[in-house]
């Protein structure tokens, strides 16, 4: 190594023209500076140092001022709920820390990428504890991915905020310590479902569902529900595609060759649109009753536009229809910061990140130990109103709208809908115990 590239790497590759200046005459050995501009070169240098191990110092001071949100998800796979998602997790962080943060910090969002991989979800929690030095971990969309992060979370003691992940898994038979849950899982929303099914009085039932963790979830909660409200129910068909590659002509195909009297779908995003896609055009709905988990939402019902089916029994998300003061504040703010109206995935993201605000605050700490005893209980705003935390499962109780589609002039919209509260539609406490492994 020559002795220019030596001295920038001692300086921290100094700017100031003198020193340059001195640089380039000794690598050429042209020792022309007298002893005093050699001097107040050294002094120079000397100070620059000085400055130099006086910033590398401050850093830790700084660090202690911000707390880090390590924050995992599938961004590329499921773009029309996690945009919005992200949004609402920005515009969180942007009023708490505009208030003063907390506990006297600032908040700080590092966001990865899982690629949908629950090995890539893995590796990502570690490369943010290890070399990003995270204060807390959140995240997961896919359910399956979920699981994998809660069983991180328990292997390394560190605490997880699940925002998304809907499977029964994630609180009760893979439940830990250390793993929280925000939205409202599988059987919740379909206990929400369950008793307008119930109310059709029909007998015979096709089921269409993502065949991963979720799907398989919540189709399995839907038959069991069901069953005991309804005992003479029939389940005459079944059709379990691949999430994000579905062959909607042939899944239709299958189902109508059942007959049903009604559909159960699960199905969301692109599979949705296709199979619905292809429902209208072969005549599948005509005369069913069809209920339907998640398709109320906007990021899935939007999309489908002149294509939205009327009267579907539905989950989702009336944005423009929410009375409470908290979501009235929320959609100016959302509105205001983005031009454009709140998706589900905003709301959640939003919530998420008050959610751990206030656990923070709580706990007055990042301390893992700390913050999972602070989050047993923990009552804390959404845009829906306030919501906890169980001391029994970890599940929060946040709810959903339920309502019925309408195809209003092209455009997809929820109609006679109502709040659910999700502390309403959860199992016995006996139930859950028997679930739920000790933690």
């Amino acid at each position: 190594m020559d002795f220019r590239k030596r001295m920038q790497l001692r300086f921290g590759f100094a700017r100031q023209s003198r020193l340059h200046n001195f640089y380039v005459l000794a690598a050429r050995g042209q020792h022309l500076l007298s002893k005093a501009s050699f001097v107040n070169t050294t002094l120079a240098s000397a100070l620059r140092t000085a400055a130099l191990a006086f910033s590398v110092a401050a850093m830790p001071a700084f660090a202690q001022n911000v707390i880090k949100i390590g924050e995992i998800n599938s961004y590329k796979a499921q773009p029309a709920f996690l945009d919005p998602y992200k949004k609402g997790m920005e515009l969180a962080i942007e009023e708490i820390n505009a208030t003063g943060g907390v506990n006297g910090k600032q908040l700080q969002l590092i966001t990865r990428d899982d690629n949908a991989s629950p090995g890539d979800a893995v590796r990502a929690a570690e490369e943010l504890l290890s070399r990003e030095k995270v204060d807390v971990l959140s995240g997961a969309f896919l359910s399956h991915i979920g699981l994998a992060l809660g069983d991180f979370a328990k292997q390394r003691k560190v605490f997880f905020l699940a925002g998304e992940p809907l499977t029964d898994k994630m609180v009760w038979q893979n439940g830990n310590r250390y793993t929280y849950r925000l939205r409202a899982s599988t059987y919740m929303q379909v206990a929400m479902l369950v008793p307008e099914a119930a109310k059709l009085k029909k007998k015979r039932w096709a089921v269409v569902y993502p065949n991963y963790e979720y799907g398989q979830s919540a189709a399995a909660t839907f038959k069991q529900l069901l069953k005991t409200a309804q005992p003479d129910v029939e389940f005459v068909g079944e059709q379990a595609p691949a999430l994000g590659k579905i062959d909607a002509g042939s899944v239709t195909q299958a189902l109508a060759d059942t007959k049903p009297d009604a559909i159960f779908n699960v199905l969301f995003a692109t599979d949705l649109a296709k199979f619905v896609r292809e429902g209208n055009t072969r005549g599948l709905f005509q005369g069913r009753e069809v209920v339907s988990l998640l398709t109320g939402e906007p990021e899935y019902l939007e999309p489908l536009k002149d294509e939205t089916p009327n009267g579907w029994i539905v989950t989702g998300y009336p944005w423009y229809g929410v009375q409470t003061p908290e979501h009235k504040a929320f959609y100016l703010a959302y509105h205001r910061k983005y031009n454009d109206h709140p998706r589900l995935g905003s709301v959640v993201g939003y919530s998420m990140i008050q959610a751990l605000a206030t656990g923070i605050r709580k706990a007055k700490s990042t301390d893992n130990e700390k913050l999972v005893d602070a989050f047993i209980g923990l009552k804390f705003s959404t845009p829906y109103g306030p919501v906890m935390f169980r001391k029994q499962d970890n599940q929060s109780t946040m709810g959903a709208f339920l309502g019925r589609t309408k195809n209003e002039g092209g455009k997809g919209v929820l109609v006679d809908y109502r709040y659910i509260d999700g502390a309403t539609v959860q199992p016995s406490d006996d139930v859950v115990k028997k679930l739920r492994p000790a933690n």
